[in-house]
């Protein structure tokens, strides 16, 4: 019996392995992203941004002749979502590669379950920068985006040459937040410094922070981080200012400036630095930003350029390039193979570079500034 058992494992293995094409038409690619829920609007920029190059591709022949199939599905930002869709697709639909995911707690779901590591996949581009899921080293996710541990030292850095030394840490709690308040943690004791307060919220309750607010409020720092999401950053901003704080404002780079602009108003935001993690996607001046605004407004007409669109669509093109060089039958574990290989990828004046000790591919932080008429700043 034990011998059958083994048998059918490897099967299923070498199964996996092969998966990809279910038939000679078609490469199908497998995404689960929160088109629902708290975080949608950023859910439907990140698979915006890859739709846009994968319809680019398919209109130019495809990949060795064979079109691009995305299969999406919406987990509502829910880790347990998360695994149920990822596990039916891979079931259902035989994915080459998985794409684009978004949410720390919802990739950790897939680690803590080997589903990963079960079906012989790649994760390539999920939307996080957790520490969590860079060390240790998993082998088959592919970061395109620098850690939050790297934003908030940049952040800390970048505001302590200015004199500033009186920190604190609004999060939320969950391993998303916790991830950018250790790195903040570590950045000041870098410093020899600690911070002075932190307040978290619940991630199922982004505009009640009230709590958070008290915790802050009373130890009037001098900089305030903030490691959330675009409804919860925006109700801390307001509740903070409405208690007289004058604190600098800085956020990591999930957050998106219109919807700043939007929820809190204009004047509440003005000033709010936003560390960023991919090129200036408002401007045309590195190719690959000329390349997306033009795929974007031919393929996605009506769907928001922003920091999102462009980090799934450079993350597209890493995965077309992989593809390609993994031959003309591609196996998961062949993309898998060239993912690593791809040293120094040049995306168009953003270059990616994966190794077999290293799935990290870039490391680019800068931080940006809400300005007058707001409009966004370098």
């Amino acid at each position: 019996m034990k011998r059958l058992l083994a048998v059918a494992a490897l099967a299923f293995a070498g199964a996996a392995l092969a998966a990809g094409a279910k038939d000679g038409s078609e490469i199908v690619i497998g995404q689960v992203a929160p088109l629902t829920g708290t975080i949608a609007g950023t859910g439907d920029e990140y698979v915006a941004g890859g739709a846009a190059y994968f319809a680019h591709v398919n209109a130019s022949g495809g990949i060795g002749g064979r079109r691009i199939r995305v299969v999406v599905k919406d987990d509502s930002y829910k880790p347990e979502q998360t695994l149920a869709l990822t596990r039916e697709l891979l079931e259902k639909e035989q994915p080459l590669a998985l794409f684009g995911f978004v949410g720390t707690g919802n990739v950790l779901a897939l680690n803590k379950n080997r589903v990963l590591e079960d079906a012989g996949i790649a994760l390539l581009a999920p939307y996080t920068g957790a520490l969590d899921l860079r060390e240790p080293m998993n082998p088959h996710i592919f970061h395109v985006r620098a850690s939050y541990s790297d934003e908030t030292a940049r952040m800390v850095e970048q505001l302590s040459t200015l004199g500033l030394r009186k920190f604190a840490v609004f999060y939320q709690d969950d391993p998303f937040g916790k991830s950018g308040l250790a790195g903040a943690e570590s950045a000041m004791r870098k410093l020899g410094q600690k911070l002075v307060a932190s307040g978290a919220y619940d991630r199922t309750k982004p505009e009640e922070v009230d709590a958070a607010v008290a915790a802050i409020a009373p130890a009037a720092p001098e900089a305030v981080i903030m490691v959330s999401v675009n409804r919860a950053s925006s109700a801390f901003i307001k509740k903070l200012r409405a208690q007289g704080s004058n604190a600098r404002m800085f956020s990591i780079s999930v957050v998106n400036f219109k919807e700043l602009l939007k929820n809190a108003g204009e004047d509440v935001v003005r000033g709010v630095g936003i560390s960023q993690v991919m090129p200036f996607p408002y401007a045309p001046q590195i190719p690959v930003v000329r390349e997306f605004q033009q795929m974007m407004a031919k393929y996605q007409p009506g769907k928001v350029v922003s920091y999102a669109s462009i980090e799934s669509y450079i993350a597209a093109k890493v995965l077309v390039e992989a593809i390609r060089r993994a031959g003309p039958n591609p196996t998961r574990a062949g993309v898998m193979t060239q993912l690593e290989k791809m040293n120094d990828y040049d995306t168009g004046g953003f270059p990616i570079s994966f190794s077999r000790e290293n799935r990290v591919g870039s490391k680019f932080v800068e931080v940006t500034v809400i300005g007058q008429n707001g409009k966004l700043m370098r």
